[in-house]
Parts: C-alpha cells; structure tokens; sequence
C-alpha cells in the first residue's frame, strides 16, 4: 500500500539552523511522534546551513488533515514548541505525493547516518 508523503522544507532566519534544528529534534519531532504522527526524517538542508526539511508519511490525504489539525490545535504545540519555532522561520513549502513503502523506508534510512542503505 502506497503511502502519502508530505515534504515541508523551511528557509529559516540566517544563523538560525542550529537553534532550529535542537527546538525541532528536542522538542517539535518528539512531540509530533507523541500525537501519532510518522516522521521519517528530518534534519538541516545538506546545501544551506539555514535550509532545513521535515517529512512525515499518512495513509492518504484524510488522514493527514485529520492529523495535522488536531496537533496544531492542541495545546500541547501552542503552548509547546510553537512559538519559537515559528519565530526562525522566513518561508516554508510543503509538497506531498504518493510512495511505495520501500521508498518511504529508503528515505528515512537515509536520514539516520547510523542505518545501513
């Protein structure tokens, strides 16, 4: 089964990349794994030191909605990570399609420097 993957990337503050990215993998990424959400990999733009990416993977386009509506909403990202996080921020894009599971399992392979390809 297919599954729909979405690909945020971010065009963060100059000098923010680091900050960005210990708000993201210490605060941001547990939480959203917390609310169910899959992230298969995120991590600072190999090409930008201020360019950063966040996928996450869903079962189809409802669900990612459903997904991303009840986070955002919550409490627990408002009064949370929310504010810093988007404070860093000066542009995001998002693209979302449709992979194989082995795909999806290649990418975060990819992400973690310490899993085999």
């Amino acid at each position: 089964m297919k599954r729909l993957v979405e690909i945020r990337t971010y065009q963060l503050k100059p000098g923010s990349g680091a900050r960005f990215h210990d708000l993201v993998s210490t605060q941001s990424v547990p939480l959203l794994r917390a609310w169910g959400m899959e992230v298969v990999t995120y991590g600072r733009s190999l090409h930008a030191p201020d360019g950063y990416y966040l996928i996450r993977a869903y079962d189809d386009l409802a669900h990612l909605h459903a997904s991303q509506d009840a986070f955002y909403a919550s409490d627990a990202w408002r009064q949370g990570p929310r504010e810093a996080i988007i404070e860093l921020i000066l542009t995001d894009a998002n693209a979302v399609l449709w992979l194989a599971p082995e795909a999806v399992d290649a990418i975060r392979r990819s992400g973690d420097p310490t899993a085999p390809l």
